[in-house]
């Protein structure tokens, strides 16, 4: 069996029931990291509609957040996740800012990494390579994301 994930009649991810569930438990735990809603609506039916506009801030404040994050076990736990609700942006024909939070800085508490050994702190990637590394991640995955 699978699930659908869908903007109006056109649908953007056809996971099958276990990569859909652990989605959506990373979906609630990445809205109350955000304290912000996905847009992500609820599944019935095996069916779940994405309301556009609050996809859409949730995944560019997403990306934002996981720009500024320097915490090497927080971006490993990040990253897979991120790239896979790039891959639905992109279906959805959303502008996704890479650049946010850069420079930015809204206040949140920062986790602090302590390297294993003194020279080996993680240090978040130069812009234009980490948002090239991003891409090349969200066109990999979306390779294994049918629709």
């Amino acid at each position: 069996m699978s699930q659908y994930y869908d903007v109006g009649d056109r649908t953007l991810w056809n996971p099958s029931n276990g990569a859909s569930r652990l989605f959506r438990h990373q979906v609630a735990v990445f809205e109350a990291e955000l304290g912000l809603p996905s847009g992500i609506g609820p599944m019935g039916a095996d069916e779940c509609a994405i309301d556009v506009a609050a996809f859409s801030l949730f995944v560019n404040a997403l990306v934002a957040r996981h720009r500024r994050i320097s915490h090497q076990v927080i971006v490993a736990l990040s990253d897979g996740f991120v790239a896979t609700v790039l891959v639905l942006a992109e279906r959805a024909g959303l502008a996704v800012d890479l650049t946010a939070g850069e420079a930015a800085d809204v206040g949140a508490p920062r986790d602090v990494q302590v390297p294993a050994s003194a020279g080996l702190g993680p240090g978040p990637a130069g812009g234009d390579a980490w948002a090239a590394a991003l891409r090349d991640r969200v066109r990999e995955l979306g390779r294994f994301m049918p629709c």
